[in-house]
């Protein structure tokens, strides 16, 4: 495939990319929450224009570094998590392939301050690019920060936040700030993880459609088990986000159990039942984190066997046109894997199910995809691109093994397995 047409393609779900437009259609009707994101999350967001006059430089600052002064524990949380990386390699070696309109979209979730995307259009030399100097609220770096503390809190210079859990300080910095319910309600997260209806679709489905997926699953429902995107992935209001990427957020997803059962003959099926326990949204949300299973026959004298393979995950082909497979496990509900295999007679073994977690899986393919065309790319493009590559490989983890013994002094049939983590 040309390049710039497999590129056009790609882009898409690497970035996140459309502009979503509001959430109306999504929330139940216009409630304050609902008018508040629709012009919090206006598409683009405006400048932030010039600091009220009695702002001091710390107070105007956009940087994350200025609200670390005051918040350091959610600054730590941030510089940890995947939301101060949406400017890495990944989509830094796609926007010097890209015109400014293609970049602003990507733009939107992954550095959606105008002041970032001025600073873009800088780097790239875009034609839009500001001509004037760069004012001293906005710091140099401030887009590759990525989605920044100002990103979701700041607005005309103007601080907005969830209802305190203390008395805020009298005369604090920056006026203290206004507070919205919308920073505890999953619509906000929606702005960033729900294409629109009209969005694009593989298969009938919407690349991105994790919002959607929460409020049709049972955690949605009101009342005493009822879990917001904030209170699964921002726990006591830490900023973390941790998700599939981080093995203690991905154990707690799923219940797994392993039976092997005899079929005669000395042929057998393992049977991997794995239910979606935890993750209020499909598991994995979208397509490009895999989950793989691994089928393991071990004989008690050390022989290792590998009996087959499959995923959990949605499979789409790398130019993001076609679905090849949908295993992905809603919320609550559970998948069965069987995999069928032979064992000699007379000798003691056991099957053993290997969970390994690829949160970069579909980027893995599309990126090695693009190398194999890396003489069409720009020089500095392809250094970002095996770094991106490197970086999706490295987050590749062993999430757990779950046992089921079986063997001739055993009957086979239905055993079930602890995990072992």
């Amino acid at each position: 495939m040309h390049l710039l047409m497999f590129f056009r393609h790609a882009a898409c779900l690497l970035t996140g990319l459309l502009a979503l437009g509001s959430m109306t259609g999504c929330g139940q009707g216009q409630d304050p929450v609902e008018r508040f994101l629709e012009t919090h999350w206006q598409d683009p967001l405006p400048p932030q224009g010039t600091p009220p006059a009695g702002f001091s430089a710390l107070e105007a600052s956009l940087s994350p570094q200025a609200c670390a002064q005051c918040h350091p524990g959610q600054f730590e949380g941030w510089k940890e998590s995947l939301h101060s990386k949406t400017m890495g390699p990944g989509i830094a070696w796609q926007l010097k392939l890209m015109s400014q309109e293609q970049g602003n979209r990507c733009l939107r979730c992954h550095a959606p301050l105008a002041e970032q995307k001025a600073l873009v259009a800088l780097d790239h030399g875009w034609p839009n690019a500001p001509d004037r100097s760069i004012p001293g609220y906005v710091s140099r770096d401030l887009a590759h920060q990525g989605l920044a503390c100002a990103s979701c809190h700041v607005r005309q210079h103007e601080r907005f936040g969830p209802p305190p859990r203390i008395e805020p300080v009298k005369d604090g910095p920056h006026g203290g700030f206004r507070i919205s319910q919308a920073f505890a309600d999953s619509r906000f997260c929606a702005s960033c993880h729900q294409f629109p209806q009209d969005g694009p679709r593989i298969a009938g489905k919407l690349q991105e459609d994790t919002y959607q997926q929460w409020l049709a699953s049972p955690f949605a429902r009101p009342g005493a088990g009822q879990q917001t995107c904030q209170s699964c992935h921002m726990p006591d209001r830490q900023h973390l986000w941790r998700g599939i990427h981080d093995p203690d957020m991905t154990r707690k997803a799923l219940d797994v159990k392993l039976s092997v059962v005899g079929q005669g003959g000395g042929d057998y099926e393992a049977v991997a039942e794995v239910r979606n326990s935890g993750a209020g949204h499909h598991f994995p949300t979208y397509m490009v984190a895999k989950v793989e299973l691994l089928f393991v026959r071990r004989d008690r004298d050390g022989g290792e066997h590998a009996l087959g393979r499959q995923l959990i995950g949605w499979q789409v082909d790398t130019p993001i046109t076609r679905e090849m497979a949908d295993t992905r496990i809603p919320a609550g509900e559970k998948r069965v894997f069987r995999q069928a295999f032979s064992a000699p007679a007379g000798q003691d073994w056991e099957v053993e199910l290997v969970l390994r977690v690829a949160p970069g899986e579909h980027y893995e393919r599309i990126y090695r995809d693009s190398l194999r065309q890396a003489d069409r790319l720009p020089e500095d493009a392809v250094g970002l691109l095996r770094l991106a590559l490197a970086n999706v490989e490295g987050a590749r983890y062993e999430l757990m093994r779950v046992r089921a013994e079986a063997g001739p002094a055993r009957p086979p049939a239905d055993r079930r397995a602890a995990i072992a983590n």
